[in-house]
């Protein structure tokens, strides 16, 4: 049985679990330390809060309370690098037989992948985490993206 540092009383076992010392009042005083918060979540819904001790400076300092949603960039704290996009040669217009294409290859992905892929997107992951869970190429989950969000003409 544990026993409080200040006046030796019996503690009960949950509490000798996180403290060392009992709960009146002068002990509580004495032994108390202060902890500091720290909000790692803020939303319009809910805001998370932590004691801050060793273990979430570990956690902060690795990035584990970070938006997941944000870009490589903000989350590495590394410059972002601009990309500039290839130079293309210019290709004739589409005609009108390559207009009347389907958006969505027969072979490419299924409807149920589709409509998967629009949920999770939805949800905020990026088109490599989609592609992990429907076992799909990170491009093929792309174009299936921008296949359903473009409008079928008749």
């Amino acid at each position: 049985m544990a026993h409080c540092v200040s006046c030796g009383a019996e503690l009960h076992p949950e509490r000798a679990e996180r403290y060392d010392y009992c709960t009146r009042r002068e002990c509580r005083e004495r032994n108390a330390r202060p902890r500091t918060i720290v909000t790692v979540g803020v939303n319009k819904a809910a805001d998370e809060f932590l004691v801050l001790d060793e273990r979430t400076r570990l956690d902060l300092a690795a990035g584990r309370y970070q938006d997941q949603r944000k870009s490589a960039s903000v989350t590495d704290g590394g410059p972002a690098v601009p990309r500039t996009a290839p130079a293309r040669a210019a290709s004739p217009r589409p005609t009108a037989a390559r207009k009347a294409a389907p958006r969505r290859p027969a072979a490419g992905w299924s409807q149920a992948q589709q409509d998967l892929a629009l949920i999770y997107n939805a949800r905020g992951l990026r088109p490599d985490e989609i592609a992990d869970k429907l076992g799909l190429s990170r491009y093929t989950v792309t174009q299936l993206l921008l296949a359903a969000k473009r409008p079928v003409k008749p």
